[in-house]
């Protein structure tokens, strides 16, 4: 049997989150500064309200300071706190630093979790992952081709590395890089922690983009001789794609979950805007396209909201939930690039110009389709395990999670 009802617990947890984007987060993003964020000392104040909450990192277990309640859970509040850009960061659970947080608590040995992931949990610092390059498919990571090779107790890391993002700033990186060039092509990777003080690691710029950037842009990195001590390999050698899929589903999950928040917000402002605004006699509301845009969107919101919880729903039992990320990862960029449009389309000049956020929305959605796995790798990666099923003489629906 399924149950969409949430559990006592969560609709407990959901609403305090509200409550404390009521009270703390949308009052406070005017203050915001575009590519920085809120100012420091005001952030460190709403966050300690939200530690005091017991809401900080709920991404991580409970052993490692989070709420430990699941990818369901998680996703309810990436929901609620995708309506708003600074919600993320208040309560302790911005990219890349949550990520990497995953892995570190997976794979870090117990020096590593005290020395790096500790003071990233408690947001005393941040990081970034090194993984995308310049001269190869960001989307074929098999590919990359900064290596690392053994010298002794070191790592000699030279490579080239861009639009990494948060790396301004950040006081660590995890790198990819290739250990093993004669391996398999999943097995030629290992992932290191590097001080971004190391010498031979080279910031070179924050790449201009389309939208606001977040904290720590979009960077391009060098590594030139870089000597990464051997402990500071995180997890086994060869290991790096497998820690990859690790961090990356669970970070496709939250991603869509926000997207959900702010096509639902631009929705309301939808609403707003139709049911106040008048031309030639009648209210925008009165228009039957309005009403198609209206019913379009509510259920292309709700549908991918039921996939995405689905999804959640398969990694919480310990299903493989690979064809169904893909699948909420390119409907959900859709639904949301769509909505905002319509959204805009209705307030005319209004939801074109700086004096409504959802321009900026519509500028930072577009990236939705790219990053994280461009929609065309996950189309593919659905079409294959559909044909493969097929083939199989499996026709049904997507397999049930088993307990």
């Amino acid at each position: 049997m399924y149950d969409f009802s949430p559990s006592p617990e969560q609709e407990r947890v959901i609403a305090r989150v509200r409550t404390l984007m009521d009270e703390l987060v949308y009052p406070n993003e005017s203050r915001a500064e575009p590519h920085r964020g809120l100012p420091a000392e005001l952030l460190r104040e709403l966050q300690a309200r939200v530690k005091a909450e017991g809401l900080w990192a709920p991404h991580m277990p409970a052993e490692a300071g989070g709420l430990g309640m699941g990818n369901v859970t998680l996703g309810l509040i990436n929901e609620q706190l995708g309506r708003s850009p600074i919600a993320p960061r208040v309560f302790g659970t911005s990219a890349p630093d949550t990520g990497n947080m995953e892995i570190l608590w997976l794979a870090g040995t117990p020096e590593q979790k005290q020395k790096f992931l500790e003071p990233l949990v408690a947001d005393e610092v941040r990081s970034c992952i090194a993984m995308t390059e310049p001269e190869v498919s960001g989307s074929d990571p098999t590919t990359i081709r900064t290596s690392a090779v053994r010298d002794g107790d070191t790592w000699v890391i030279n490579g080239h590395k861009w639009f990494i993002s948060g790396a301004n700033g950040a006081a660590f990186a995890i790198v990819f890089a290739v250990t093993d060039p004669e391996a398999a092509p999943h097995r030629r990777t290992s992932m290191f922690i590097v001080p971004t003080d190391t010498p031979g690691y080279q910031f070179i710029r924050e790449v201009p983009v389309m939208g606001d950037q977040s904290l720590g842009g979009h960077c391009e990195l060098r590594f030139v001789d870089m000597r990464v001590p051997a402990e500071n390999m995180l997890g086994e050698r060869g290991g790096g794609f497998a820690l990859a899929q690790l961090r990356l589903g669970p970070g496709r999950i939250t991603h869509c979950m926000r997207w959900i928040g702010v096509a639902q917000r631009a929705f309301e402002l939808m609403l707003a805007r139709a049911l106040d605004r008048e031309t030639r006699g009648h209210k925008l509301a009165d228009f039957q396209t309005i009403q198609n845009w209206i019913a379009d969107s509510a259920s292309e919101i709700h549908g991918f909201r039921l996939m995405t919880l689905h999804a959640a729903w398969l990694m919480d039992r310990g299903a493989d939930p690979r064809t169904e990320i893909s699948m909420i990862k390119f409907v959900g960029a859709r639904v949301l690039h769509d909505v905002l449009d319509r959204a805009i389309q209705v307030h005319g000049a209004l939801g074109f110009s700086q004096d409504s956020p959802l321009e900026g929305w519509y500028r930072e959605a577009r990236a939705a389709r790219i990053y994280d796995g461009p929609d065309e790798v996950h189309r593919m990666v659905v079409a294959r395990q559909m044909l493969r099923a097929f083939g199989a003489g499996r026709v049904e629906a997507p397999p049930a999670a088993t307990t």
